[in-house]
C-alpha cells in the first residue's frame, strides 16, 4: 500500500453509538491534529469505497458487536483484515476491541444478556470475556466505573516522557482479552491490566488492553473506554449510577495520564500524534443542510448557474472563494481525490527551520486558509446523527419550526439553510471572508460548529473557542433605502436583544435566569458562584458583525459566541439554570429560539426603527443605567451614562463637576472607536 495514508476512520455504521462516536472523534482529534484527518465512514463505505489506500488508521468505537456483525461480515471483514495484513492500523475501542478477536464470550449463560460466537477479524487469537465488572446496563451509566489499570511502560514509550504506571479510565461493559500473556509469541503484548478483582476468568495477566501484530500491520484492542474524556461527561445529568460525580472526579484527576496512554498507543499503531499540550484539531466536513431539503438543490443549481460551482481539473466540483476552496462532496460519496485536503499546509517565517515535535518546523504558523473545505450537500435529508455527532440537525430544525409558530411576524428564513462543521476555522471567516460565494448564499443562513479555531495560529495559540460554546453566524441582506430610518449599526443591539429574548423563551422558568448587556456587543451573566450580596456579573458571550456593501444592499454576517455548557472561562447558561433549578440547556435549541428572536426583532426594527418600545427593552437589560464612568477619550472627565441616541446608537453621557453634579455638557461616544471596561467605569479609545 503506497503513498501517505492520512485518513483516521471512525467507523459510525450498524452498531456504533453516537455516543461512542463523539467521543472517539472529540479525542483524536485533539491527538492526531493537525497530521492526520479524522472522518466518519459508514458501512457501506467500507463494503464499496476504496477507502484502504489513504487510511492510516481504522476505529471501531463502543456500541454492539452483533450490529457490526450484521453489517460486516463477508466481505466487509474480508477489507477489513487485509487492509491490516497489508499493513494498516485497527484501533477497537470496548464493543469494538470484542470484534477484533477470535471469540466473543459476554454475559454467557444470561438470558437476554448473552453475546457468545466467534469473529472473524481474530485480531487478538483468544477470547475476549465480559463483563469485566457487573452492573453493565444498555444506554445507562449504571455500571460504570472508573476502572484501575496498571501500564505496561516497557511496551509504552512516550516521546519525550513516560506514561505514568497507572490511571483510571471509564469503563461500562467491556471485557478481559483472556490468557494475552500466553500469546507472546504471535506478536500479543499486554498494554495494560485491570487491578481490581474481576467478574470473569481472565487468565493471569487480566489483560484490559492488547497490542497483537497482524501480517504487516497491527491492532490495539481494549475492553475499557481509554479515549472517553472526563471533561466530556456531565456529573450531574441523570445516570442510573450511585455515585456517578465520584467516577467522572476520578477521571477528570487522571486526565493528563489518560492523554499520555493514549499518545503512545496511537504513535505504537504508527501514527503522526502530536506532541502540543492542547493539538491543534484537524478540520471537519462542512455539512449543508434545509429544513427543506430541496432548497440545497435550488441553491447548488443557482451557484452552478453563477459560475461559483464549477468542475475542477480533477474533476471535482468545486467552489473557490477569495479565501477558502470548498470541495463539494454528495453524503456516502467516498471522494479520493486530494487525500491529504484535510490537513494544513505550514507556511514558514524567517527564523530558523528547526524541526518541532510534531514534525513541522518550529516558527510555522498553520494556515488554515489554504487547505480546501469538504463541503457535503444534503439535498435528499437532513443529515444523521453519526454525520454530525455533536449537533442534532433534526433537533435543531423541529425547535426552529416550534418557535416560528409562536413568530408570525417574519418570514421565518433565519437558520431555515444551515452550514454546520464540528471543527472550523471560524464560521464567521468561513462566510465573511469569501465575498464571492457570500453574494449568492440565500438571507438568514447560519453558520455553526462546535469547536472553532483560529485561521492562523502558533502552537497552541490556536483555540477560538472551547467544547460547550454557542457559536454561529447568520448572513442578512440590509437594504441601503433603510440607512436613515433602520441604520445598520443597530443590527449589533438586536442581536444581542435577541440572545437575552432566545435566552428567556427557551422554555418556562428560564425568563428568570440573570443575564445582562453591556454596551456595546457583549453578554454578561450573574455569576452563580459568587455569594449573592456581591452582585458579580462575568461576561459569557459577545457579537461581533461584518458589513459589506454591493448592489445596493448591505451584507451583514452577524457572529455570536455564547458559553452554554462550558464551564471555563467565566460561567455558563447551564450553571445559571442550575442554580435556578432548571434543565440544562441543548445547543440547538437555544440556537433555534435565539433565531427565531432575531428574525422577528430585525423584522420590526426595519418597520418601526430602534423605537422607543426598543430602547426601553435594551435599557431593562443592561448593564448601565446612571453608571458612573471615566471619559479616557476626553481627558478622564467622569460622567454619567444616559443611554444611547435612537439615530445612531450611539452611548450618551453628561459631564459631572463639584459633587457628581451635571455640568450641562453631552458626550455622544461610537462603539466602533470606544470600549467599555464595565470594572473600571472606564471609556477607554479602541487600540
Amino acid at each position: 500500500m503506497s503513498g501517505k495514508r492520512v485518513n483516521v476512520l471512525v467507523y459510525a455504521g450498524g452498531g456504533a453509538t453516537l455516543e461512542s462516536v463523539r467521543h472517539a472523534t472529540w479525542s483524536l482529534r485533539r491527538l492526531l491534529g493537525p497530521n492526520h484527518a479524522v472522518l466518519t465512514v459508514t458501512g457501506d463505505q467500507i463494503l464499496k469505497e476504496p477507502w484502504a489506500a489513504s487510511c492510516a488508521l481504522l476505529v471501531m468505537p463502543g456500541g454492539a458487536d452483533l450490529g457490526y456483525c450484521r453489517t460486516l461480515d463477508g466481505q466487509g471483514n474480508r477489507r477489513i483484515k487485509q487492509y491490516v495484513l497489508m499493513g494498516g492500523a485497527y484501533l477497537g475501542l470496548c464493543a469494538g476491541g470484542y470484534y477484533g478477536t477470535s471469540r466473543c464470550e459476554f454475559e454467557a449463560g444470561k438470558q437476554g444478556m448473552e453475546v457468545v460466537g466467534d469473529r472473524e477479524l481474530g485480531f487478538f487469537p483468544g477470547v475476549c470475556r465480559g463483563l469485566a465488572f457487573p452492573g453493565f446496563v444498555y444506554h445507562s451509566e449504571a455500571g460504570t466505573r472508573a476502572a484501575d489499570l496498571k501500564v505496561n511502560q516497557t511496551a509504552l514509550p512516550l516521546k519525550g516522557g513516560t506514561v505514568a504506571e497507572s490511571f483510571r479510565a471509564y469503563y461500562n461493559g467491556g471485557g478481559v482479552f483472556v490468557d494475552a500473556e500466553k500469546y507472546a509469541d504471535r506478536g500479543v503484548e499486554v498494554l495494560a491490566s485491570y487491578t481490581e478483582e474481576l467478574a470473569v476468568q481472565s487468565g493471569e495477566a487480566s489483560a484490559a488492553v492488547v497490542y497483537c501484530k497482524v501480517g504487516e500491520g497491527r491492532a490495539i484492542l481494549t475492553g475499557p473506554h481509554p479515549e472517553f474524556s472526563g471533561t466530556n461527561l456531565s456529573p450531574n445529568e441523570p445516570s442510573g449510577h450511585h455515585d456517578y460525580p465520584s467516577v467522572v472526579s476520578a477521571l477528570l484527576t487522571d486526565e493528563k495520564k489518560r492523554v499520555d496512554f493514549m499518545k503512545a498507543c496511537l504513535a505504537k499503531l504508527g501514527l503522526d500524534v502530536s506532541q502540543e499540550a492542547e493539538a491543534v484539531p484537524s478540520l471537519s466536513r462542512l455539512h449543508l443542510s434545509s429544513s427543506q431539503p430541496s432548497q440545497v438543490a435550488e441553491l447548488l443549481h443557482s451557484w452552478q448557474a453563477n459560475g461559483i460551482l464549477a468542475v475542477g481539473d480533477d474533476g471535482r466540483e468545486t467552489i473557490k472563494g477569495e479565501n477558502d476552496t470548498f470541495i463539494v462532496e454528495q453524503p456516502g460519496r467516498w471522494d479520493m481525490g486530494g487525500v491529504t485536503d484535510a490537513l494544513p499546509a505550514p507556511r514558514f517565517g524567517d527564523g530558523d527551520k528547526k524541526k518541532a515535535s510534531n514534525g513541522l518546523p518550529a516558527d510555522s504558523l498553520l494556515d488554515y486558509s489554504v487547505v480546501p473545505k469538504r463541503l457535503v450537500t444534503h439535498e435528499g435529508s437532513m443529515p444523521d446523527g453519526k454525520e454530525t455527532p455533536h449537533f442534532n440537525h433534526h433537533a435543531f430544525y423541529a425547535n426552529l419550526q416550534h418557535y416560528n409558530t409562536k413568530h408570525t411576524d417574519s418570514d421565518h428564513a433565519f437558520g431555515k439553510v444551515m452550514l454546520y462543521g464540528e471543527i472550523v476555522t471560524s464560521t464567521n471567516t468561513l462566510l465573511d471572508k469569501n465575498p464571492s460565494w457570500l453574494a449568492h448564499l440565500p438571507n438568514g443562513l447560519t453558520a455553526t460548529a462546535t469547536t472553532q479555531v483560529a485561521g492562523r495560529g502558533r502552537g497552541t495559540n490556536v483555540w477560538v473557542s472551547p467544547p460547550g460554546s454557542l457559536m454561529f453566524s447568520t448572513v442578512l441582506r440590509h437594504s441601503l433605502s433603510l440607512s436613515t430610518s433602520a441604520p445598520v449599526v443597530f443590527v449589533q443591539y438586536l442581536a444581542a436583544l435577541a440572545i437575552v429574548a432566545g435566552i428567556h423563551g427557551y422554555d418556562q422558568g428560564y425568563q428568570r435566569l440573570p443575564v445582562k448587556l453591556k454596551w456595546p456587543n457583549d453578554i454578561y451573566a450573574l455569576d452563580p458562584t459568587a455569594p449573592e450580596s456581591e452582585k458579580k456579573y462575568v461576561k459569557i458571550g459577545g457579537i461581533l458583525v461584518n458589513s459589506s456593501y454591493a448592489g445596493g444592499d448591505y451584507t451583514l454576517v452577524c457572529g455570536i459566541g455564547l458559553n452554554v455548557t462550558n464551564a471555563a472561562p467565566t460561567t455558563s447558561l447551564s450553571l445559571l439554570a442550575k442554580k435556578l433549578g432548571l434543565a440544562p440547556f441543548t445547543l440547538e435549541k437555544l440556537l433555534a429560539s435565539i433565531l427565531t428572536q432575531f428574525e422577528e426583532l430585525y423584522t420590526r426594527f426595519c418597520r418601526t426603527g430602534f423605537n422607543q418600545r426598543f430602547l426601553d427593552t435594551y435599557y431593562a437589560s443592561w448593564l448601565h443605567t446612571d453608571q458612573l464612568v471615566t471619559l479616557e477619550t476626553e481627558g478622564g472627565a467622569r460622567a454619567r451614562i444616559m443611554g444611547i441616541t435612537s439615530d445612531w446608537g450611539l452611548l450618551m453621557a453628561e459631564e459631572l463637576g463639584w459633587e457628581d453634579r451635571s455640568t450641562g455638557k453631552k458626550f455622544s461616544l461610537q462603539s466602533d472607536s470606544n470600549s467599555f471596561d464595565f470594572f473600571k467605569g472606564l471609556l477607554k479609545r479602541k487600540i
